[in-house]
């Protein structure tokens, strides 16, 4: 009736052939009869990992051979529904899961919360347009292909949220992030029944994903978070699927299974870089395995090392060309310029379609009279930027301010004069060393600096536009030097990296990094840094240069590699990503707020006759989450003490002890790496980002209540014990649904009074002050 299995660390049985993890007596195929393993041992039972544990003759496993306190993994599997049955559960679970996601998938017929962003990315792919997002390209290449097969033809701009699609085909991409979301609890169905062998177990977990109101507005819109956490989950299950099979190193399904993890982890990845937490996951387990394989001491040396090597080509390798050339078909799509451009190098801007650098043809060398952009080497920073705004009362002088600003702009165009200037001189060459004066074109103050406090960088001089039609004083001269130049050298245009030193203070023209407040328009501090440190920081380089006294060359020569690009863009996510700021009025979060669904988030709507989604997960389910984990630290403890000192457990006891304590624990450690790591993260977080983390509380929640409901008999006697078992199931399913009926408006949407308002069918559920719907 029943199957028990456990892995032990002790030392293994003689091997039954070389390559083998066989014990002696004959192993027995997961579904088939016990096989006799001698007089002596009992019966060998096997899972579908090949591990094994000797049961005897009344069930209860023996603990003759290695013992209970060594075990590190182990399943105890109730009978499971067969046939039909099983078929007929999974056809349940993903038609409920289509239908929830599916239900009203078109309304409102208007941009909701980020399909700003996200459906708008997927018109530039659709449009070939360059952009700039701190996000890798899958999900937005998938929005933007489903798009386009479904008759979008990237033309609805996606100004803001509530902006009426009219006549615009936005319903395919909504319907393919549905699709990815529909498939999220069909895959955590299938892993809890692989981990815990119980169809209740799984059930329970598959109940709380699908009816859970958060994930269904989550998947109901042009989002990543769906197709993030399909991958995520098709690594859960594919990684529990390849482990299942250690036994069977190197068979076809056994490199299947690989192979299709590997393809997850790259899918993961290439949707947002919070798919390393689960390569992470991936990573841990595997490492784990090989740990345990290098204690087989019935493994030889060079097994294992043909086994690791197997794991690094379809665990490392094999995902990383998959994200290259995912990040490569990226590449070639954008080839136009768009609005990312100025973020980018000019070598790569070269390289974009309509970009004023893309075969364009200029002086190759810097002469006085030129009107030249200056961009900052410190990649993700831009241009020397100015605008005719002074410096707030209490920063510094009251000059116009100088910055830096990440898109092109007229403002950033400087003209570069002599130190006396003299417009009838001929246009002469400068050199390393040349003291120059820079005037910003559009407003003809002078580039300036002085012995007061940066805005940011205390310690720093602060930089300025001084002087009326390019009259100035002594403080706007700049030594201008080639980085790695000598006296005389001339500076190339885009290749010749160059600072400006300070003449009067010998200060050196930089960029802090840091973000300058609303007055400044959220744009870059610019400095003159007292402190001589040639960084990223400090050097530049000439991008745009007009000059009509000097001949032009082509710049075609300066295209970047793949590589370069790929770095390149890398830096720029991982800045951009870094540097988020909350808009205004946007509603952000603490990772505290998150587990205890403290605050949503507004979809849609503010008034009474708006249609209006408010993203909030159910909150019965989510504390039930919450109240699980608690419980769940608590009972695994237990377990595993009792697994530990070899307490005489049956075989029910000992395989649920063994469950908890297996696949419990690779969940419970996927939850850790998926939310703990906010708490240390700079940039601006919300509500959403707990998602992935929340997966796996909802997987072990299946597995602690089955557990807690599988030993009620430990309290009461048959046929009590399967009557409370059954309405314990059946109470499960009924808090599960009628909550989900409560609180479905949330993501259905609401119309008429506020929640706040008596009238208000929803007045009697707002249950928290900072719930906002």
């Amino acid at each position: 009736m029943y199957e028990m299995t456990c892995e032990e660390s002790a030392t293994p049985p003689p091997r039954s052939k070389p390559g083998g993890h066989g014990g002696s007596g004959v192993r027995k195929r997961k579904g088939s009869r016990a096989t006799p393993a001698g007089p002596e041992q009992g019966t060998v039972t096997t899972d579908s990992n090949g591990t094994s544990c000797t049961v005897d003759a009344n069930g209860t496993p023996s603990t003759s051979t290695h013992g209970l306190e060594n075990s590190t993994r182990a399943r105890w599997q109730p009978p499971r529904a067969e046939g039909y049955q099983s078929v007929c559960t999974i056809l349940l679970v993903t038609v409920l899961s289509f239908a929830t996601r599916f239900y009203k998938l078109m309304e409102p017929d208007h941009v909701c919360w980020d399909e700003t962003h996200f459906g708008k990315f997927a018109s530039y792919y659709i449009n070939r347009t360059f952009f700039l997002d701190v996000h890798p390209p899958l999900g937005k290449m998938l929005i933007g292909l489903s798009g386009y097969l479904t008759g979008y033809n990237g033309s609805f701009p996606f100004t803001k949220p509530g902006d009426k699609y009219g006549g615009h085909h936005y319903g395919g991409m909504r319907a393919m992030c549905a699709g990815f979301g529909t498939c999220v609890p069909l895959f955590a169905y299938l892993t809890v029944l692989e981990l815990s062998g119980s169809t209740s177990a799984a059930l329970i977990t598959a109940s709380l994903l699908i009816f859970d109101t958060g994930y269904i507005t989550l998947s109901q819109y042009i989002l990543l978070d769906p197709i993030l956490m399909f991958f995520i989950m098709g690594s859960v299950f594919c990684s529990v699927k390849f482990f299942s099979l250690t036994h069977r190193p190197f068979s076809r399904p056994w490199c299947v299974w690989m192979l299709l993890l590997g393809v997850c982890l790259a899918g993961a990845v290439s949707v947002k870089f919070l798919g390393l937490f689960v390569v992470l996951l991936v990573g841990l387990n595997t490492a784990a395995e090989l740990w345990g394989l290098l204690g087989d001491i019935t493994l030889s040396l060079a097994e294992v090392c043909k086994q690791v090597c197997v794991r690094v080509c379809g665990l490392i390798l094999w995902p990383l060309l998959l994200y290259l050339l995912i990040f490569t078909l990226s590449i070639k799509i954008l080839n136009k310029s768009g609005p990312g451009d100025g973020f980018f190098s000019s070598s790569f801007q070269s390289t974009l379609l309509g970009n004023n650098l893309h075969n364009a043809s200029m002086p190759e060398y810097l002469a006085y009279g030129s009107v030249v952009t200056l961009r900052n080497q410190r990649i993700g920073q831009g241009y020397l930027h100015s605008h005719a705004h002074v410096y707030p009362e209490g920063v510094g002088a009251l000059q116009q301010q100088v910055t830096m600003y990440s898109h092109k702009d007229f403002n950033n165009l400087w003209l570069v004069k002599r130190e006396v200037d003299d417009p009838a001189a001929p246009p002469d060459l400068i050199r390393h060393g040349d003291v120059i004066r820079m005037e910003h074109k559009e407003t003809t103050r002078n580039l300036h600096s002085h012995v007061m406090e940066a805005p940011l960088s205390k310690k720093h001089h602060q930089v300025t536009g001084y002087g009326s039609n390019g009259t100035g004083d002594d403080n706007d001269l700049w030594v201008l030097e080639v980085y790695g130049g000598q006296r005389g050298d001339l500076v190339n245009v885009i290749r010749s990296k160059i600072r400006f030193v300070h003449r009067n203070t010998g200060c050196i023209l930089f960029t802090s990094g840091k973000q300058l407040p609303k007055w400044a328009w959220d744009q870059g501090e610019v400095t003159c840094n007292p402190y001589h440190k040639d960084t990223p920081s400090s050097l530049w380089n000439i991008e745009d240069h007009s000059n009509p006294k000097l001949p032009n060359i082509s710049l075609s020569v300066l295209k970047p590699s793949f590589l370069e690009i790929l770095i390149e863009s890398h830096i720029v996510m991982f800045k951009s990503n870094s540097g988020l700021k909350p808009k205004e009025d946007e509603v952000t979060s603490q990772p505290w707020h998150w587990p205890i669904n403290y605050q949503g988030i507004r979809f849609s709507g503010v008034n009474e006759t708006d249609y209006r989604v408010y993203f909030l997960g159910n909150p019965v389910l989510w504390w039930c989450n919450l109240a699980c984990l608690g419980v769940y630290l608590v009972i695994v403890v237990l377990a595993a003490s009792a697994l530990h000192r070899g307490c005489d457990m049956d075989t029910k006891r000992h395989g649920h002890a063994c469950v908890l304590t297996g696949g419990g624990v690779m969940l419970f450690v996927g939850w850790l790496l998926h939310y703990l790591p906010f708490y240390a993260m700079g940039r601006v977080l919300y509500y959403h980002h707990y998602y992935p983390a929340m997966l796996f509380n909802t997987m072990i929640t299946g597995i602690t209540l089955d557990c807690l409901l599988q030993n009620v008999d430990l309290l009461l006697k048959p046929p009590h014990a399967d009557w409370a078992r059954r309405g314990g199931q059946g109470l499960v399913a009924a808090v599960i649904l009628y909550s989900f009926y409560l609180f479905h408006p949330l993501s259905y949407g609401m119309q008429g009074p506020l929640a706040h308002q008596e009238g208000s069918p929803m007045h009697n559920l707002r249950w928290m002050e900072s719930w906002e719907f």
